[in-house]
């Protein structure tokens, strides 16, 4: 068969997870086997139910995804090491001015308590809404904000996640050490 004959069969494009993909993900964990329909995820999400949707099929197609009882999970035993190992790499943070926004990382709990300098200006993922003024760090995509200040279980999680991204030693430990908590 000639190469052509595979790309039409194939597609044009090689799969690979988004930012948003991970957010989702993170979502599931936070429902906690609890089941919504597209259109509730997506705006619990702040996406479109197109965007929900071509989410869960690239957690699937990554193989993070399974159904159980008609329910979407995360293959936790797959999904957790991507998560404490790859995914800081693949999902790598950036930086930017002091902005107002959204505090994340060693700025919220449960790192805030823990963390010497957790007072100083903290991490902030920027948005007009945004109630604390701090060192802009862009969200996985830029309406998780919103959808993070519904959710707390969420917000922790992604805050955790941002504090492997740019926490020193000692903050990355941390946060991984409860990631591996919650994320069991």
């Amino acid at each position: 068969m000639s190469s052509s004959g595979i790309k039409s069969r194939l597609g044009h494009a090689q799969w690979s997870l988004k930012p948003q993909d991970l957010a989702m993900a993170f979502k599931l964990v936070s429902l906690a086997g609890q089941k919504l329909p597209y259109t509730a995820l997506a705006q619990a999400m702040h996406m479109s139910q197109f965007e929900a949707h071509a989410c869960m099929a690239r957690l699937g197609g990554a193989r993070l995804l399974a159904e159980v009882k008609d329910v979407p999970a995360l293959v936790l035993a797959a999904f957790r090491p991507m998560v404490l190992h790859g995914a800081p790499y693949f999902f790598p943070a950036v930086r930017g001015e002091i902005t107002m926004g959204f505090p994340t990382a060693y700025g919220v709990k449960p790192l805030k308590s823990k963390v010497l300098f957790a007072d100083e200006t903290p991490p902030v993922w920027p948005h007009a809404d945004g109630p604390v003024r701090g060192s802009a760090l862009l969200p996985l995509y830029p309406k998780l904000p919103l959808a993070a200040a519904q959710d707390l279980a969420l917000y922790e999680l992604l805050a955790l996640f941002d504090a492997l991204r740019i926490g020193q030693a000692r903050e990355r430990e941390m946060a991984r050490k409860l990631l591996e908590e919650r994320l069991s």
